[in-house]
């Protein structure tokens, strides 16, 4: 006779012990049920290095991404524009890019604004040369100051400061320079007297002796969404329910952010390879900005059409309700401030 058959034979009080027990981890299993696999979500980040988007990293590394069953896969881009384009090609299924952006959503491609990310453009500066003088606003009527093209956000930007201190389009003398690193190189020869350029390039450029920042844009546009969370069409009609994750987590990192200043620091600063006072500096101009429910506002979105026709990007204003959708925010109760 078999030798495990016997076993069971021979031991019948030990068969059924065995048995229950096993029923009884079984039961345990069918009510814990199987175990849930992360789902990979690709996000692009409309620049690599730059605080403004590095709040993805801090939700990653505090873990609120993982409790919601999601693992972030980043991927940075030269710009908004090669964001969207992946998200076309069904490269990236999420995007954190420029309120600007949504013209791309005018235009046809399936994707949507699901919130509104930031407000005011506290990030980006006119930043001066430091051999300039040039101190405040008032000193910039007239001067050379460096974008990457006019029809750019940063040169719609500088447009809206001359028209605000009353100097119309051209009170600011705009330089087509290409890139920012171009202008940055013609500061320092003296070809313009300033550029458009992140906070935290400025700020170090300004601890260096090399510049002085003058303003951020956030100073003069107040209404506006600088930032914009946005979602492949296929994402939202396929899983709908990891479009509500995803802005979960998010807005849990920024509430984590605006409450925990040292831990952001010191992750942003990691990230960036950036001095920790120069973050920190970066951390009280710019927080301030960010959304925590993503909500739009109608007054920003107002100054976002109006910005697409003012920037040639379209001929006339777009219904803006049709770009974005509110549908997948947290309840109130579930985003803070």
């Amino acid at each position: 006779m078999h030798p495990i058959r016997y076993a069971w034979k021979g031991h019948a009080h030990q068969r059924r012990r065995t048995l229950g027990m096993g029923a009884l981890i079984a039961g345990i299993l069918s009510l814990s049920g199987p175990a849930r696999a992360n789902e990979t979500l690709h996000v692009g980040k409309a620049v690599p290095q730059a605080f403004s988007f590095a709040l993805l990293d801090v939700g990653v590394q505090q873990n609120f991404y993982r409790d919601e069953n999601i693992d972030i896969e980043s991927i940075g881009f030269g710009g908004g524009a090669k964001a969207i384009q992946a998200m076309v090609a069904g490269s990236i299924d999420i995007a954190l890019c420029s309120g600007p952006d949504m013209v791309a959503v005018a235009k046809g491609a399936p994707i949507r604004g699901v919130a509104a990310m930031a407000g005011p453009p506290l990030d980006t500066t006119i930043t001066a040369g430091a051999q300039q003088p040039i101190h405040s606003v008032a000193d910039l009527k007239g001067k050379r100051i460096g974008v990457s093209a006019k029809s750019s956000l940063v040169g719609w930007l500088v447009m809206q400061v001359s028209r605000h201190q009353g100097w119309g389009n051209d009170g600011i003398i705009e330089v087509e320079a290409g890139g920012v690193s171009t202008s940055w190189a013609m500061v320092k020869t003296g070809e313009l007297d300033g550029l458009g350029a992140d906070l935290g390039s400025a700020l170090q450029a300004q601890v260096h002796g090399e510049a002085r920042v003058i303003l951020t844009f956030g100073d003069v546009v107040k209404d506006f969404h600088n930032y914009v969370i946005f979602v492949t069409n296929k994402l939202i009609d396929e899983r709908p329910d990891t479009v509500r994750a995803f802005l979960r987590a998010w807005f849990r990192s920024v509430d984590f952010a605006s409450g925990d200043k040292a831990t952001t620091i010191r992750v942003i600063g990691d990230l960036l390879k950036m001095d920790p006072a120069i973050v920190s500096q970066v951390y009280d101009i710019q927080m301030p900005m960010y959304s925590h429910d993503g909500r739009f506002n109608p007054k920003a979105l107002a100054t976002l059409a109006r910005s697409y026709v003012e920037t040639g990007n379209l001929p006339s204003e777009p219904d803006m309700s049709k770009l974005y959708t509110e549908a997948f925010l947290p309840a109130p109760s579930s985003a803070s401030h």
